[in-house]
């Protein structure tokens, strides 16, 4: 019996990888208990580390910290891998807003954080690990300590204040933004749905050629009078006034005559513009999932076939020259689970699933031509993720100088790998790297990235946490800890949903980037049938890591 009492308490590489995964374990069991239908999910591996840990069970601290950092930097890489596609694009429609958001919620926190410590007459670092703990911003604890040591090099034990009134503030920090996600999907859920089924990228209507404009002039021709982006999949010619007739498959030389039928692609914005562009809008639901593309119309099929050749990772869509030499349409690029319409510039992707429109035959050589070896894309690529990681790392200790600050400030182990994630997967592909992993793979990374981290950050809180507590001055830090998380988060949150008009996934994506917390990025992940959440997330991530370090140094110039 000495033998398992050793194996769990004797201080080994075998035991510090048993606690851990036994916090794993008693956490993950807790995932399927639900309060009032809701759940915390991965969050209980957080508490089941704080309640180990409390009970006397200890690692060997290189081994915690191992576990505790490498979670993490595996968390943010692959989640900066999975919104890089997307990052650019959502920064040019909406990056900007979304940061300033952010913005406000530092901003707002920050005050609150110097104005309740001196109510309460806390010292101000002490505040300051409050706040770090309500954000759940370790770096900035850190930072904030290593300023502290350098102003006052006494100041030792003041420093181990802060770490503890951090850990009294990260369960609340953790839990808290949570709440708020729960509060804001009551708020605006409903009327964000609207919103994000407006906003589709691929919508399919069929219209009657009744514009007079456009008689007897090619696709091509129509196509350069207009601004809005179309792709049509088929036109049927006239049937005598009776509806569709004969289907062909148009190219740029197709003539459209009075009374065809053309079914289009478009964004759902842009329904009504493709209407005074092509006539009369048909009465039908042609984005139901039930309709049966293969035997529509007896002629042409549509088929889905994969990007898995290499060489063409990065190649422009329009340079293979598909449509002409192959007599096919390409009418959807779906990535990632978004369906994008296709233009001669995009740029393919390994992994992109093209929906081709066709002569069966034609389609097969396409889809050769493609790759289309879906078993390709289940072996992972595991090169470019230690590549990208040892990037983020470098970038993470890079030292920024600040003018004014005599400690350069550093994006850390969390900001420096996202922003590696971000820029391998958005622009990967341009250098011919791939950076491919399918959805299920990526989500495996982070959830045991995610999982590790919070079992060693549990573990590292668990001692001192209900010793602090449940003193005097516990309760305060709680107090305090309570409104720094819940104020900034759902004032910026309430002004964001009924002011800008920022939709529910959007806000409550840029809400857990502010507060740096991916455990609630996780939760709010469970509440949307989209990536949007992840995709605001770290578009804010980088830039909120960076200003939070700095504004923790700040803080101890005071």
């Amino acid at each position: 019996m000495n033998w398992i009492i050793q194996l769990f308490t004797e201080q080994t590489y075998t035991q510090a990888i048993l606690v851990l995964c036994l916090i794993c374990v008693l956490g993950l069991m807790c995932n399927r208990l639900k309060i009032k239908g809701i759940s915390l999910g991965v969050t209980f591996v957080f508490f089941a580390g704080i309640l180990v840990g409390h009970f006397g069970l200890h690692i060997n601290p290189q081994m915690l910290a191992l576990s505790q950092n490498f979670g993490l930097v595996l968390f943010v890489y692959a989640l900066g891998l999975e919104v890089g596609p997307s990052f650019f694009p959502s920064l040019r429609k909406g990056g900007i807003k979304l940061n300033l958001l952010a913005f406000a919620v530092l901003l707002i926190g920050t005050f609150m954080a110097v104005g309740l410590s001196a109510l309460f007459g806390i010292p101000l670092p002490v505040g300051a690990g409050l706040l770090s703990g309500a954000v759940t911003n370790t770096p900035m604890l850190g930072a904030a300590q290593q300023t502290l040591l350098q102003i006052n090099p006494e100041a030792s034990d003041l420093s181990n204040t802060m770490a503890t009134a951090c850990a009294v503030g990260y369960p609340f920090g953790v839990v808290g933004v949570m709440i708020c996600v729960m509060i804001l999907r009551v708020l605006f859920r409903k009327s964000s749905e609207g919103k994000q089924e407006h906003d589709k990228p691929a919508f399919v209507t069929e219209f009657s050629v009744s514009n007079p404009a456009i008689f007897g002039k090619t696709l091509k021709e129509i196509m350069k009078s207009t601004h809005i982006r179309v792709v049509i999949s088929r036109v049927w010619k006239s049937n005598g006034g009776n509806g569709r007739g004969q289907v062909i498959l148009p190219d740029g030389d197709t003539i459209l005559e009075e009374g065809e039928h053309v079914l289009v692609l478009t964004r759902e914005n842009e329904v009504s513009a493709a209407e005074q562009l092509f006539g009369t809008r048909v009465a039908g639901d042609w984005n139901s999932k039930d309709i049966d593309w293969n035997h529509l119309d007896g002629i042409l099929v549509s088929r889905h076939a994969f990007v898995t050749r290499t060489e063409l990772n990065g190649a422009k869509l329009g340079d293979l020259h598909l449509r002409n030499a192959y007599r096919i349409n390409i009418t959807r690029v779906n990535r990632a689970g978004i369906d994008i319409l296709p233009s001669r510039d995009l740029r393919l992707q390994m992994g992109d699933k093209l929906t081709i429109v066709g002569e069966e035959r034609a389609i097969d050589k396409v889809a050769n031509v493609l790759g289309n070896q879906e078993k390709e894309l289940r072996n992972p690529n595991l090169l470019f993720i230690f590549v990208g990681i040892m990037l983020g790392l470098v970038l993470g200790s890079l030292p920024i100088s600040v003018p004014g600050m005599n400690v350069p400030v550093r994006l850390g182990i969390a900001g420096g790998p996202i922003i590696i994630g971000i820029l391998m997967g958005a622009f990967g592909p341009r250098l011919h790297i791939t950076t491919y992993t399918t959805h299920s793979a990526n989500l495996m990374l982070r959830q045991l990235g995610l999982t590790f981290y919070l079992a060693a950050l549990g573990l590292s809180a668990g001692p001192e946490f209900f010793s602090t507590v449940f003193r005097p001055e516990g309760l305060i830090w709680i107090g305090i800890s309570v409104v720094l998380t819940l104020v900034p988060v759902l004032l910026v949150g309430f002004i964001a949903g009924k002011v800008f008009h920022t939709d529910y996934s959007s806000n409550v994506g840029m809400l857990c980037g502010a507060m740096a917390n991916p455990i609630a990025l996780n939760y709010a992940l469970s509440t949307v049938d989209d990536d949007a959440p992840s995709v605001a997330y770290a578009t804010v991530y980088p830039v909120e890591m960076f200003l939070r370090v700095i504004s923790g140094q700040i803080l101890m110039l005071f």
